[in-house]
């Protein structure tokens, strides 16, 4: 007999990461001078029965206190993989300091998890044709589910050619205990959300002889320091307003984006991507909807007062 310790990933994946850098990484919240509100859906290795699905919201908007720079938001997320599922809602607040000719920004965000697993869903029956194997008191046979306060920091510099940040998620790595909710039992369990650091960075480079082209190559890294996972991506971007691009994931998947501005300020984003490993036998692929509004609130104050020539 013996017994292993077996982990697995947490935090869902994102192929839209460059695009939603306040999902991974509190310090880029406030980004720029707009306001700005985003979401995604995620329909992860469909074809396999109860595959990852993920919904991602997101808003935040800079502010100016005095002579400083700050950014706020919250960010909400719903997860659901295999018979478990994450709840969660964030808030986050990040400090700006000008530097060079961008901004340096150092966050902070704040929340809670509802983290819980559909017990009642369980059928032994369909694992084993044995009528020795019908039960285990060790698979709970409700829904069980436990809330836990979470913490996550970062630190993130941006300027309008390039951009690097990192980030810590779960700094505290809270314990959320789970019981049953349908029974009374003493059989608790529960879950430790293990941190996990990303690095992310990107480049936008304009063609110099072809202006309406830009290059913009980008990457995440994801490590819990016992393993790590890394995603590169290469977009183009054409007139400011249509987008297309390559990512690889690392003995994970590759995948394709198109996007493009549908009105001024109004994004919208498709991503499709293909397991490079035996999942490709099981799955049609992932795909993942991204949507965007963003405007300016922080456009310099007119003047309506004006002199004539003629009265000076």
């Amino acid at each position: 007999m013996c017994a292993l310790r077996v982990l697995a990933q947490f935090d869902p994946q994102i192929g839209h990461y460059m695009y939603l850098p306040t999902a991974y990484n509190p310090a880029a919240v406030g980004e720029g001078d707009m306001m700005k509100v985003a979401g995604m859906h995620r329909m992860q290795l469909v074809g396999i029965t109860n595959a990852p699905m993920t919904t991602y919201f997101y808003f935040g908007s800079p502010f100016v206190i005095g002579k400083t720079r700050h950014g706020a938001g919250v960010r909400f997320m719903n997860d659901q993989y295999g018979l478990f599922y994450t709840q969660s809602v964030y808030g986050q607040y990040a400090y700006r300091q000008k530097l060079g000719k961008g901004y340096l920004s150092i966050g902070v965000e704040l929340g809670i998890s509802n983290v819980g697993f559909h017990g009642d869903s369980v059928n032994l029956d369909k694992l084993s044709g044995s009528e020795y194997h019908v039960s285990d008191p060790v698979v709970p046979s409700g829904d069980m589910s436990g809330v836990g306060f979470d913490m996550s920091a970062g630190i993130y510099y941006s300027c309008p050619t390039w951009f690097v940040g990192a980030s810590y998620s779960h700094v505290t790595q809270p314990y959320i205990e789970w019981k049953s909710q349908q029974t009374q039992t003493d059989n608790i369990v529960g879950i430790t959300l293990i941190g996990t650091m990303y690095v992310h960075g990107g480049y936008n480079w304009r063609l110099k002889h072809h202006r309406d082209f830009v290059m913009q190559p980008s990457l995440l890294l994801q490590t819990d320091f016992s393993s790590w996972d890394i995603t590169l991506a290469w977009m183009t971007e054409y007139k400011e307003r249509y987008r297309w691009g390559l990512s690889y994931r690392i003995a994970a998947n590759v995948g394709v984006y198109l996007g493009m501005d549908i009105i001024s300020g109004l994004s919208i984003g498709y991503c499709y991507e293909l397991p490079t490993s035996k999942l490709l036998l099981e799955s049609f692929g992932s795909h993942e909807l991204y949507l965007a509004y963003q405007f300016n609130i922080l456009r310099p104050k007119r003047n309506n007062r004006y002199k004539s020539v003629r009265y000076l």
